[in-house]
Parts: C-alpha cells; structure tokens; sequence
C-alpha cells in the first residue's frame, strides 16, 4: 500500500549556554571578561523534491533532530551553531500539526521550508560588562526548544486525474500518452501508488495521474479508500473511466453513480470539479451495449460520453487534446491555506507574558513564561546577577505592575517559587 501519510517527531536544536570567563592580563581589572556567547541551535527544514514520489522512506525513521549549538568559549569566541536538519519530501507534501490539525505548511512545488527554527544562543558574561559592571560573573542559557508531532499527508500534483473502478484501464491509458511505466496487470489494486505522467498535446502539455482504482465505500475507507482520494483533491480535472464492456460483470451505469456517490461523499469540493466521461474498453464487443446504456442514462442529463479504446489508441489522442483544451479554461488551484502554526512553535520568541494574582497567604505571585525567562539568565549567588535582575524586573515593568497591584515597599512577593521583599 501507498505511503502517503505518517506522523513524524521533529525538534529543532538547543541553543548554546553563554560563557563566563576572564582574560588574564595585566593591567585588566579582573582580567576582564571575555566569555562567549553560545550558537544557535539548528533549524528543521523541509525540502520539497520532485525525486520523490512516496512518504516510505519515513515508515522507519520517524524521528528527527537538528544540533544543538554549542557552548561559549574564552576569549570572546561564540559556540559553534547547530546543525540544521533537511527532510526532504515529496511535492505535495501538506505539513500538519498533529496537536491541533492545522496546517503547517503546503509544499506544492519545489522549494525549501524551515518549519522550526533552533534556539538562540546565551549570551556570555562580555556582553554585560559596563562602566560600573566591569566584572560580570554571570551569563544567559541558550534558548531551549519544544518537540512537536506533525503529520505528513501526501496529495499528488496533476492537473488530471484518471478515476474509476480498478481494471478499468487507468494505467494502461497513462503508458500509452506519456513516457510513464505504471504497473499493469489482470487483477484487481494493482496500482497501489498514483502514477503521473507528462502528457503533450496540441493545445498544451499537462500532468496527468493515474488514481488507483476506487469501489464502494471509499470515502468510508473501504478497499485502498481515502488513501487514493486525497490525491485527486489537487486535480483540476477529473477523467472518469467507465468499462463499458461489463467484462466484470457490473453495469457500467452503476459503475458510474457509485464513483461519483463516493466522491461526493469524500468532498463536495472534490465531486464540483469539472468532469470527462469516458467510455473504455471499447475493442471489447460488448462494449457497444454498455455505451448504448450510458448515453440513454447521462446524455439526457447533458453529460457527454466519449470513447476510447487504450489497447488500440481508438480516441485516445482526440481524448488527450480534449483534457488539454478544457484544462486552458481551468484556473490552477489556490494552495491550501496556511494557519500560522508556526509562530506559535517558536518558543524562543520575545512575546512572554506573566500574570499577578493573590496567593491564599496573602502574598503577590508573579508567575509567566516571562518570569521563567529571566530566572533563566540569573545566578542567585552573584550580586552583579542579582543587580542584573533588578534591571529586568524595571524594564519590563513588572516593578510598575506590583505597584498598581498595591504591593507597598518592604512587603513580600512571590517568583518562581522564591519570596522576595520588594523594594521600592
């Protein structure tokens, strides 16, 4: 069976810690500090490639990780950087987050997408060096990342698509107009993947695919189901076979409402799409019989049949000029719309937050990711850290908001779990 849709782990890599360190030299105060910063970590980037046609390579690696960046060194030397990690995929590829089913992002040509981006390095006790802080002896932690589940689904690039039961001679029409090599035999599912080929005609050239055969209940998962749907969903135009010789035993009238039933109840989008009923098989003597039944039942209802014969070319290229004809007069289709996932993956990004409420004792809590930040960057046991975080709590206006929350200098307050006094 097709591999056209996985769930895959992908984590973008950590940043590296800042350094503290202190050049030796004479004459320096301290030595002077010279640590470095950290490097970032690595990003996860997707790369749509029209070598591929399938997502198997991903059936037994299904999780990836980009480097780490590494950490600061001495003398003013930032840590080397992660490593990003490429996946390649198929075009086509629609990325999903796998928590909330949105979109990620839509790979319909070949391009490259970076879907997580790594952690930024920490910064090194140089870079907080000032006149009247000339001796650092503290640094920041490189900005660690989140994992996130994502689901790969595969939805094939044509610009038609060949539907119908299976056996009814989809891949034997896609050999016999393209340079394509779909397998072919006598029995049933035996195209297990779409096939596309390049088509050339008069009125232009187009991308063709051969959809694996569909039966009863295939929107509901029966037979190779919704697997093979989701590949006709990019089509602008779907060629609908017809065996119209009952070699099969079925009433090619039936054949038809039954593959249309199933691709209304898949899409009403995907049963909307402009449509060529095709009569096949016709080198097969009944075939005439079966032709004669679905003209008198669609005709009158203005749907057109046409004929052909792909073991012996009967209509097969006044078919393909047809398809291309109508194909001019169809716009391309939109990519699928994008959510914005990404942003909120980047939790290296500077939009934190906090909130103040009144413990049961009585005392302020400040609590937020913003406050996780800063407790990041300092050391408790450091004066010049602990002057540093002054700083922080001032520039983000937390001071402010105490203030407003009716905390009175000397009165106690509550972050991260640690009781500070405040001081105004």
């Amino acid at each position: 069976m097709i591999t056209d849709r996985v769930k895959i782990f992908i984590k973008a890599g950590n940043g590296g810690s800042g350094h503290v360190s202190f050049h030796r030299e004479k004459f320096v105060q301290n030595g002077g500090p010279d640590g470095g910063n950290g490097g970032h970590g690595g990003d996860i980037i997707f790369e749509a490639t029209p070598d591929m046609r399938t997502l198997a390579d991903f059936r037994f690696t299904r999780k990836f990780y980009a480097e780490n960046g590494e950490r600061g060194q001495a003398r003013n030397m930032t840590g080397k950087s992660g490593q990003h990690t490429v996946i390649r995929v198929p075009e086509g590829t629609v990325i999903i987050d796998a928590e909330t089913n949105r979109v990620v992002a839509d790979l319909n040509k070949a391009q490259t997408r970076t879907i997580l981006k790594g952690g930024r390095g920490g910064r090194g006790n140089a870079c907080f060096a000032t006149p009247t802080r000339q001796a650092p002896r503290f640094s920041t932690p490189g900005r660690k990342t989140t994992g996130r589940e994502v689901i790969l689904e595969l939805k094939s690039i044509a610009d038609a698509g060949l539907v119908g039961y299976p056996s009814v001679g989809k891949s034997t029409l896609l050999s016999v107009v393209s340079a394509a090599k779909p397998k072919i035999g006598d029995y049933h599912f035996t195209t297990l993947s779409p096939n596309l080929g390049v088509v050339r005609a008069n009125a232009g050239s187009f991308v063709l695919a051969d959809i694996p055969g569909l039966i009863e209940g295939a929107s509901e998962g029966a037979g190779l189901g919704h697997y093979f749907l989701r590949h006709i969903e990019r089509t602008r135009l779907i060629v609908h076979l017809i065996d119209a010789s009952g070699m099969e035993g079925r009433d090619p009238v039936e054949d038809y409402y039954t593959i249309r039933n199933e691709l209304m109840a898949y899409s009403e989008e995907l049963a909307a799409k402009p449509e060529i009923v095709v009569a096949a098989k016709m080198d097969i003597p009944d075939a005439e019989a079966g032709l004669e039944l679905l003209r008198e039942e669609l005709e009158p209802k203005g749907i057109r049949i046409y004929t052909i014969s792909a073991a012996t070319t009967q209509g097969v290229k006044e078919l393909m000029e047809l398809v291309a004809e109508k194909l001019q007069d169809i716009p391309i289709p939109e990519p699928i719309q994008e959510e914005g996932v990404l942003e909120e993956w980047e939790n290296y990004s500077n939009e934190f937050t906090y909130e103040i409420i009144r413990g049961e004792d009585g005392i302020a809590e400040v609590n937020g990711t913003l406050i996780d930040s800063i407790f990041e960057r300092i050391d408790p046991n450091d004066p010049d850290s602990m002057r540093h975080f002054a700083k922080l709590l001032e520039d983000y206006g937390i001071v402010e908001a105490l203030r407003d929350f009716g905390v009175k200098d000397g009165q106690e307050i509550r972050m991260n779990g640690e009781t500070f006094d405040f001081v105004d």
